[in-house]
């Protein structure tokens, strides 16, 4: 929970505020970036929510935020915000909220598919996303698209009986895989296609 104590300077005053434990992941500027702003070494509120929607999305920042650094002075509701996450970025694919410390604040994404529904890389292991699994039908696959993504993964094979997929080179992340790419060729897996891309893993 983030801290008044702690309070960043560089906030501008209002409800919402930053505390020096940000890391600088930059989730809450993605999911608001009308409100959050990037310093050197944090984020933080350079203009407090001017309408409804900025203020529910600087609510869905603070729900995302992996280490806890966003506040409010206020009281604030944060059950309808709560409620739109996983968030549908376009038809059948949402991104989740909810972001891990273990994957420095990574997004990650679940996909709908009539033949099993993809987790794509790990948010934190609530109860909240976990019901919204469960209510769209759960998880057949969880994409892991490199070693510092994981997160919660094994937490959410465990729970919806999913099949984790990782590349052999990043497998010292999540080492108990069920599924394990090999090489750099596209493969094929149930209705997904995996394509090895370069990137700042070797996997």
């Amino acid at each position: 929970m983030a801290k008044v104590s702690l309070k960043l300077q560089e906030n501008v005053e209002g409800n919402f505020y930053v505390d020096s434990t940000c890391i600088d992941c930059g989730a809450c500027r993605r999911f608001a970036p009308a409100v959050f702003g990037e310093t050197e070494e944090y984020s933080y509120v350079f203009r407090q929510p001017q309408s409804p929607a900025n203020e529910l999305k600087a609510q869905r920042a603070l729900l995302a935020c992996p280490t806890a650094s966003i506040g409010t002075q206020n009281k604030t509701d944060l059950k309808p915000a709560k409620r739109t996450f996983p968030l549908q970025l376009i038809p059948g694919v949402s991104i989740n909220g909810f972001n891990a410390r273990d994957s420095f604040g990574a997004d990650s994404y679940w996909i709908r598919h009539p033949d099993g529904n993809w987790l794509v890389d790990s948010p934190r292991f609530t109860r909240h996303l976990v019901q919204a699994f469960e209510a769209a039908g759960g998880i057949r696959y969880i994409f892991l698209s490199h070693q510092d993504d994981v997160a919660d993964a094994h937490l959410y094979a465990r729970h919806f009986n999913a099949q984790r997929i990782i590349n052999r080179r990043d497998v010292q992340a999540q080492p108990d895989s069920e599924i394990i790419v090999e090489g750099e060729d596209d493969v094929q897996i149930g209705p997904g296609k995996i394509i090895f891309t370069p990137g700042h893993t070797r996997g």
